[in-house]
Formats: C-alpha cells, structure tokens, sequence
C-alpha cells in the first residue's frame, strides 16, 4: 500500500482523495472538454463522499415506523401491514432530504419472544441504534405514551444517541394536544406528524438532519489511528460464524449451539491473530422460538446491517454441506452494498465429499459470479483447517479496499480502452469517456466523464478491466458517470 492508503489516514485536503495539484490539473482538462467547474466538482463531491449517516427509525408495533420510512424515502420501499412480525428482505435504505443524503434503518419488524413484547421491541431497537448516528422515536399520539415505548426510551437514553420524538397520527390541529402530552417522556419536543397522509413530516425530517452529523465518525480501529482492524462475521444462522469467532480466539468466547440463532447480544472480540490484533464481531442472530423464524431472521438482518456499518471488511461464511441459498445471496449482497472489503469462507469444508464439492464448484460458478473479485478461502471453523489462509485473504481485501490510482495513470489506462474498445454505436451515436478521477478510496470510488450516455454493459466492462489493471481484489468499485450537457453554441 502507498502512503495515501495507510490505515486511518484521511486526505488533508478538500478535493476528495485529489492534490490540489493533481485537482487543478483535472479541472483544466474538464474545461478543455466542456464541462462547467460547478459541473465537476459536484460530481467529485457526490462520488467522493464517504459513509452516509444513519437514522434509525424505531418503536413500538403498528405506530407507522414503516409508513413513516417509506414517506422519508418518498416511494413504498418498507413493507406495511396492519399485524406486527411483516418481515422484509432489506432493513436500510438511501435516502435524500433537501440536498442531503443518508440512510435510514426500519425497524418495522418484531416478534414476541419469552422475554415479552416489551423487551423483544426494546432489543431490535438497540440493534438499529447500534448502527445509528441519530434516531427517530415514533409514538402513537392518540395511544400515547404505552410501557413499550417507556422499555425503549429506557435503552435509548443509554445508548447516547441523539433522539427526535415523532408523535405520529396526528391528522390535524386537534391532535396537538394528545402530541402534546409526549413531552412526559423525557425526550423533548414532540413533532406532531401524519406520516400516512404526510403532514408535519418534512418539518421532522429537518429537525432529523439537525441531528445527524454532516459525516458520520469514522469508528474504524477500535484504538483509533493505527487502532485494531474490525471484522464482521456475518452469514445465516447456524454457518459456524460463533465457531469461527472461537477458533481463531483459541478458547470459547461465545456460546456454540446446533439450534441456529444462540448468539444474542453483540459479541465484539480483540484476538491476536498472525502477529496483529483484529477486533471480530459475531453477528450469529439471536435466541428465538422455533416458530418465530420470521422474526428471528429479521434480526439477523438488523445485526448485520448493524456490524457492517462499524466494519471495515466482511468475512461471509457459507455452509459448504448445504447449496448456495437466496439468504446467502442477500447477505453477500448487503456486504457490497455497504461498500466493505469482501472475504468468502466457505466452512464445513471437512465434510465435503467429491460429489458435493462438483456442485459446489457449479454454484459458484452460476450464483457468485458477480463477486468473482473476492477472496476465498475454504476453511473448518470446527477443526481449524486452513486457517491460516483467513487473514491473508483478509489482508488482501483490505489492501484492495484503499487502493488509489493516480488520475494520470487512470486516464492513460482510459484512454487505452476507450481506443481499443470503443462504446457501441447507439442511435447513430458513438459516447465515449472523455477523461476521470478516482474520487475516494475505503471502497474505490470513480467518476467517469463522457460525451453521452454509457450502457451497464460497458460500465461492466471499463470496470472489469480496472480490475485486472489494478487490482481491487476483494472489494466493491462504485463507478458513476457524468454526461456532457449540451449546451447551445456561442454566439
């Protein structure tokens, strides 16, 4: 790695991850092919931004949590269904309020579990705020302020983070009052709100962003600069992640049980590990009844999103005895999404017979494709077989996780591929990329210029070739294009 991508290090200047040499080159080469500088540097800033703040929105049952999300997101993306336990397949979503963007966390799923409605609601809450830099407290005002809400107020003011009560169901002046009686809380000012029918909502969402930091702190290394490297282990229930997380410890840290699920509050661990000190989080779900898998699995959800906030790099284990499942999917999914560095363990690799490993091999080949990039190791969490094969992947993810390339280099390569492979010709026209930068690191961010509109097929491509130019291995690469504006000729 060179000195800009050393662990902790953030660039000193105000151009994203460019020089102010290097970004006053660029900009006379944008100027030189058109485009405006307000142009460029707002596509430098949109692409360079690090990780977005999160709000979490959390409370009880049947409050409007979910309606309140898709109203935030101003499209129905949360499910809504008049009974608690409405599981869903994502937990975070993107979102933007007056030029600002951020993600939100729903926490609309819940189950009754043994320990009663009250602490299963309060415990999903803290879940969410785990991975939340503010939150929103939703309330029924026409209820009013129930013993649930009381059990979460009570772990959010543990937990420290800034808190904006919604009163929602408040549909018009005459509800102010039944909001009115929230102040009893101890939260502060009650924003009355209608999220069905939209009332009050962009007030709350201005006070929301208030809270939210402009860029959440980086919490990566537990010791700061230089600080522990955090690792999520992350995968569906019963893939061995707690077996894991005890093996390379060399003793038993946390519980291990053939009922999926035994994990249940967050297991953060600092292990010596290769000569280095890594800090492992086991995200293995929680404890539940078997017939509450809904809810269990929307947990696990709200866990993973949680860990992989506060990651730098995933280590997804899949069970190698079993095929590869949707959940699998989904969780490698939501590692690539999050933009963390990426490592595939494939544990249970002792049980493995030769039939098994052929159709393993075939599954990768068809439902993993898109991740060819990461790291594989084929380890046995239970009897320690290649392990020592876990950090190096984890190291090389990491590395490919804060690769920069300088923006010469990257135009020469560029520029190389725009002659050699040439976008089709569409409509009677032939874009082409006209010059880019790589805006950000910790995942590789690029920004790409062209005279016209690129197909995801090319972008595929130019990415695809950054790769085997470059590296990048075990990592997302964001790449987002800015088309040319046509502007009328001077007079």
């Amino acid at each position: 790695m060179n000195d800009q991508n050393q662990h902790g290090d953030e660039p000193a200047h105000e151009h994203g991850e460019l020089g102010d040499a290097e970004f006053a080159q660029f900009m006379e080469l944008a100027a030189e092919e058109g485009f405006e500088a307000e142009e460029v540097e707002g596509a430098l800033e949109e692409a360079s931004h690090g990780p977005l703040p999160v709000l979490a929105v959390v409370g009880r049952p049947n409050v409007g949590k979910s309606t309140l999300v898709n109203r935030i997101l101003g499209r129905r993306e949360a499910v809504v269904e008049d009974r608690p336990g409405v599981t869903r397949d994502r937990v975070t979503y993107e979102a933007e309020w007056a030029g600002r963007r951020f993600k939100v966390v729903d926490t609309g799923g819940w189950e009754l579990d043994v320990l009663g409605m009250e602490a299963s609601v309060a415990a999903q809450a803290e879940f969410a705020v785990e991975a939340a830099d503010a939150v929103v407290f939703v309330v029924d005002a026409q209820v009013g302020a129930t013993d649930t809400d009381e059990a979460v107020v009570r772990m959010l003011r543990k937990a420290g983070k800034p808190v904006v009560l919604c009163a929602n169901k408040v549909d018009g002046p005459t509800g102010e009052a039944d909001a009115a009686y929230l102040w009893g809380l101890g939260l502060g000012e009650p924003h009355p709100v209608s999220a069905l029918h939209g009332r009050g909502t962009g007030d709350l969402l201005d006070v929301a962003l208030d809270a939210l930091p402009e860029a959440p702190e980086q919490t990566f290394g537990a010791g700061g600069v230089g600080g522990p490297r955090r690792v999520a282990l992350i995968g569906r229930p019963n893939v061995g992640k707690s077996s894991l997380l005890n093996k390379v410890a060399k003793e038993d840290r946390v519980v291990v049980n053939e009922e999926a699920g035994t994990t249940r509050d967050p297991v953060d661990e600092l292990i010596e590990l290769a000569g280095r000190t890594w800090m492992f989080v086991d995200t293995a779900g929680i404890r539940r009844r078997v017939h509450l898998q809904e809810g269990a699995d929307y947990y696990a959800s709200l866990r993973t999103a949680a860990a992989l906030e506060k990651a730098e790099v995933a280590v997804v284990l899949i069970d190698v005895t079993e095929s590869i499942s949707v959940q699998d999917l989904r969780i490698i999914t939501m590692a690539v999404e999050a933009g963390r560095a990426l490592v595939i363990a494939y544990n249970k690799w002792d049980n493995l017979d030769d039939e098994r490993r052929f159709y393993l091999e075939r599954e990768i080949e068809r439902d993993l494709v898109q991740v060819r990039w990461a790291p594989r190791v084929n380890i046995s969490a239970r009897t320690g077989r290649h392990m020592e094969k876990l950090v190096p992947a984890i190291e090389t993810a990491l590395e490919g996780w804060e690769t920069r390339v300088p923006t010469g280099k990257l135009n020469s390569f560029l520029g190389e591929i725009v002659a050699a492979n040439p976008h089709p010709v569409r409509g009677g026209k032939q874009p082409r990329i006209l010059f880019g930068t790589q805006a950000g690191v910790r995942p590789p961010r690029f920004v790409l210029f062209a005279s016209g509109f690129l197909e995801a097929g090319y972008r595929r491509f130019i990415e695809r070739r950054l790769r085997e130019e470059f590296g990048f291995e075990g990592t997302p690469v964001h790449m987002s294009v800015r088309v040319r504006e046509k502007r009328g000729k001077k007079k």
